[in-house]
C-alpha cells in the first residue's frame, strides 16, 4: 500500500511542473488570488530556454542522490569511454550511441511537450501526449515482436500479429484523444489549437520511440547512469540551442522565470525520485499502472490552481484515454504474474 501511494505521490507532484510551465507561458489567476505568468512565448527558442533553466538544477541535484543510490553509477559511466581490445569495447559503444540517442529523443519530446501545455490546456495537452503507449506498442511490434498473439494456418506456417485486445485498447486511447481535443474560439484560434495537437501527439511519437531505445540500452546498462546521461545531454543540447539562436533574452523578466524554473526542477526531482522508489517497492508495471493517472491529476490540478476548465465532453476524453491506458499497463501486469507462476 505504501508504494502504491508512493507512485500515486509522485504522478501528484509531476502535475505541477506541467502547472508552472503553463503558468510561465500564459497568465492565469493562480488559486485564485494571485495573477501571474505570461513571461515568454509558447514558442521553440523559449522552450529550449526553459528546458535549460530547469534541466541546470535537476543534473546535479540528479547526480548528487543517484550516485549515491548506485555507488557504481561512475564506474559504468567510466568504462563507457574506456577504450580496450577486449570484445566488450562494441558494446559499450553501443550502449554509448543509445544512452546518448535517448538523450537526443528526450530533448526533442520535452521541448514539444512545452510548446504544447503553453497553446492549449494542460490536461489536454498531458492526454494528448499520453497516447504514446498505442506508438510503443506498434514500434514493440516491429522491433522486439512484443504484444503478439501466435495464428497457425492450415499451412503450417505462423504468423504473429497484435493481441485483439490490444488493437481495441489502442483505438479506444486515440478515439478519447479525439474528444480532448477543443473547438476554435477567442481564447485558442484554430491554428494555435493544431500546432499545439501536432506538438501533444508530435512529443508522445518521440517519447515512444525513446522508450523503445532505452528498453534496448537499460538491458546491458543500469537505469540510474543511463537516466542521469538523458538528463545531461538535455541540458547540453538546450544549452547549445540557446547559444545558436538567443533571441532578445535580455528582455525577459529573469526574476519570475528563474523563480519558476527552480520551482519546477524541484517538483520534477522530488516526483521523479518518489517514483523510482515507488516502482523499487511495487514494481515498474504496477507504477506504470499507477502514473496512468496522470493526464486526470494533471487536469484536476489545472482546475484547482488556475481555474483551467474543461467541457463535458473533454473531461470525458481524458477519462476515457486514463482508464485505456490503465488496462493498456494491466495487460502486461497480468502477465508478469502469470510468467512468475
Amino acid at each position: 500500500m505504501l508504494g502504491i501511494l508512493t507512485v500515486l505521490l509522485s504522478s501528484f507532484v509531476l502535475t505541477f511542473h506541467n502547472v508552472t510551465v503553463r503558468v510561465l507561458f500564459s497568465e492565469h489567476l493562480v488559486l485564485g488570488l494571485f495573477l501571474l505568468g505570461g513571461y515568454v512565448k509558447p514558442d521553440l527558442q523559449n522552450s529550449f530556454l526553459l528546458m535549460f533553466m530547469r534541466m541546470l538544477l535537476v543534473v546535479p541535484l540528479m547526480a548528487s542522490l543517484s550516485f549515491k543510490l548506485y555507488p557504481s553509477a561512475g564506474k559504468e559511466l567510466k568504462d563507457l569511454f574506456n577504450r580496450d581490445a577486449s570484445g566488450a569495447l562494441r558494446d559499450r559503444r553501443d550502449i554509448l550511441i543509445q544512452a546518448l540517442g535517448c538523450g537526443v529523443l528526450m530533448f526533442v519530446y520535452i521541448a514539444s511537450l512545452y510548446i504544447a501545455i503553453g497553446l492549449i490546456p494542460t490536461g489536454i495537452a498531458l492526454t494528448l501526449f499520453f497516447t504514446y503507449p498505442v506508438f510503443t506498442a506498434l514500434l514493440s511490434w516491429r522491433f522486439f515482436g512484443d504484444a503478439f498473439s501466435t495464428r497457425r494456418y492450415a499451412n503450417g506456417g505462423l504468423r504473429l500479429r497484435p493481441t485483439l485486445f490490444r488493437w481495441l485498447v489502442m483505438g479506444i486511447i486515440l478515439v478519447g484523444s479525439a474528444l480532448t481535443i477543443p473547438q476554435s474560439s477567442a481564447t485558442y484560434s484554430s491554428h494555435t489549437i493544431a500546432i499545439g495537437i501536432f506538438a501533444s501527439f508530435g512529443a508522445g511519437i518521440i517519447y515512444a520511440f525513446y522508450c523503445i531505445i532505452a528498453q534496448k540500452c537499460l538491458e546491458k546498462f543500469h537505469p540510474v547512469p543511463f537516466t542521469w546521461i538523458s538528463f545531461a545531454s538535455t541540458l547540453v543540447l538546450s544549452g547549445i540551442s540557446l547559444l545558436f539562436w538567443p533571441g532578445a533574452i535580455a528582455q525577459l523578466d529573469w526574476t519570475p522565470l528563474w523563480i519558476g524554473s527552480i520551482f519546477s526542477g524541484l517538483v520534477s526531482f522530488i516526483g521523479h525520485t518518489l517514483n523510482n522508489v515507488g516502482i523499487r517497492m511495487v514494481g515498474a508495471s504496477t507504477a506504470s499502472i499507477i502514473g496512468s493517472s496522470s493526464p486526470a491529476l494533471t487536469a484536476l490540478v489545472a482546475w484547482i490552481t488556475i481555474s483551467e476548465t474543461l467541457n463535458v465532453i473533454q473531461s470525458v476524453g481524458i477519462g476515457v484515454v486514463t482508464l485505456a491506458i490503465a488496462l493498456l499497463s494491466a495487460e502486461g501486469f497480468v502477465k508478469s504474474l502469470k510468467f512468475r507462476s
